[in-house]
């Protein structure tokens, strides 16, 4: 476990009033939950730039079931890429609109590709992916024995 090294921040009055209104708005108990959050946040997003980086994300896509073959080729898109696809959940929201979270697992790069190439399709509205590291930064790494949690 990392020991907690304590540091100080200097900022303007109006950021740190928007800074305290963004920490009461999600509910972090304390700046510093805020500050570890979003450090976290960026260092992630920075790792996706290495491509073959192992990350998890959901691919939501918001589509009209009316158009005609997009579910053949959303089915297609996802049975080509077998290796990253780890699960789907289809949603009806209207009688024309479906939502669909795709879950991911794999090489950064090759999520941001999928992730492409399923937006792209004609008919989808909106797609938009999460993606986190599915890697433990090395001071979190630790072993199990056989049996134990």
């Amino acid at each position: 476990m990392s020991s907690i090294v304590r540091f100080s921040v200097s900022l303007e009055d109006d950021l740190l009033v928007r800074f305290d209104r963004y920490c009461a708005e999600e509910q972090f108990a304390t700046r510093s939950e805020a500050i570890r959050q979003l450090l976290r946040d960026r260092l992630t997003t920075e790792a996706w730039h290495s491509d073959s980086r192992d990350a998890a994300g959901t691919l939501t896509l918001v589509y009209d079931h009316h158009h005609p073959q997009l579910r053949k080729r959303l089915t297609a898109v996802q049975h080509e890429h077998t290796d990253l696809v780890v699960a789907t959940m289809h949603a009806h929201l209207t009688h024309d609109l479906c939502l669909e979270v795709i879950v991911l697992r794999g090489p950064a790069g090759r999520l941001r590709e999928i992730a492409s190439q399923l937006r792209g399709l004609k008919g989808i509205f909106k797609g938009e992916l999460v993606m986190a590291s599915a890697e433990l930064p090395a001071e979190k790494h630790h072993h199990h024995r056989r049996g134990s949690h």
